[in-house]
């Protein structure tokens, strides 16, 4: 899955929208309830750290197994530390790619989340950097 576009954030236009204060079941149905909470602002809720924070773009089909689709938009947050099992953005050989991070004492793979790809074991002379981890991510649902 590669990375398409890169976009940093930017404060100047924070969308803030009106929240039901009563969460939606995603089980039985409830009691409707339609009492409005204050705004939430999406910026703040998603993005606690601007100035570490890019969206990226993705295209291909190797992390289908975790809600990642191609198209989708990425909120990635760079101050956070990789750790075993986060969707990372490294940078494999001079690309960009997005993929599950593996750790143990003695490799590091990437692991696609569909089974037509193979992990990439990061080897020795490969350049490699987790460049950041994302946090959301973005895509319409199609009826």
């Amino acid at each position: 899955m590669l990375i398409c576009s890169v976009h940093a954030v930017s404060w100047a236009d924070s969308l803030c929208l009106p929240c039901l204060a009563a969460p939606i079941s995603a089980g039985f149905p409830s009691t409707a309830d339609d009492h409005l909470q204050n705004n939430l602002n999406l910026q703040e809720a998603l993005i606690p750290r601007p100035a570490a924070t890019f969206l990226m773009r993705v295209q291909g089909d190797s992390m289908e197994g975790c809600g990642i689709f191609s198209g989708d938009l990425l909120v990635v947050d760079r101050s956070l530390t990789p750790v075993d099992g986060a969707v990372v953005i490294a940078v494999l050989n001079g690309e960009f790619t997005v993929k599950q991070l593996r750790l143990s004492q003695k490799t590091i793979l990437l692991a696609a989340a569909n089974s037509d790809y193979t992990p990439i074991v990061v080897k020795a002379g490969m350049e490699f950097q987790v460049w950041g981890v994302v946090t959301y991510v973005v895509h319409g649902l199609q009826v």
